[in-house]
């Protein structure tokens, strides 16, 4: 399967980098050209994309809202 489009934006090309595996949800982390993007999905969907550490995804970041705090 390939993505011919989608409306979000902002579009990171990584490698995963790690799994952290829980019973419901997973954390996936993926290393990009400008750091680390840090998912949370369900590790059903870990499971049925075949992710492992090593593979090449597209991080695709969609938001209505970002939060914005100050340095002490």
């Amino acid at each position: 399967m390939s993505i011919k489009s989608v409306n979000a934006r902002n579009q990171f090309q990584g490698v995963v980098k790690e799994i952290i595996e829980g019973p419901v949800v997973s954390e996936v982390d993926v290393e990009t050209p400008s750091g680390i993007v840090t998912s949370v999905i369900t590790t059903r969907s870990v499971k049925e994309l075949g992710l492992q550490v090593g593979t090449p995804v597209l991080a695709l970041v969609k938001s209505t809202e970002v939060s914005i705090a100050t340095l002490a």
